[in-house]
């Protein structure tokens, strides 16, 4: 798994995450989806700040609109 990027919206994630005590656990839907994925030749590595974004979105703590939001911006910041 690649290490984070420390950008701006990184390390807000990463805050957010351990205000509301909330950690990425993956679940039996997420190793099918990893391995549906793989095996049609599109393997995508989620970081982890994808991560705590999913946890994040999963816990109530942002709504999926937020989460997609963060992860353009972390996306957007990483790539330049």
């Amino acid at each position: 798994m690649p290490v984070p990027h420390k950008s701006a919206t990184a390390v807000y994630v990463q805050k957010l995450a351990e205000q509301h005590h909330v950690v990425y656990q993956q679940t039996a839907t997420d190793h099918l989806a990893h391995h549906i994925t793989r095996l049609a030749g599109d393997d995508i590595d989620v970081d982890l700040i994808e991560q705590m974004l999913i946890a994040l979105q999963r816990a109530g703590r942002i709504d999926r609109a937020k989460m997609i939001e963060l992860q353009a911006r972390y996306l957007r910041e990483i790539s330049q």
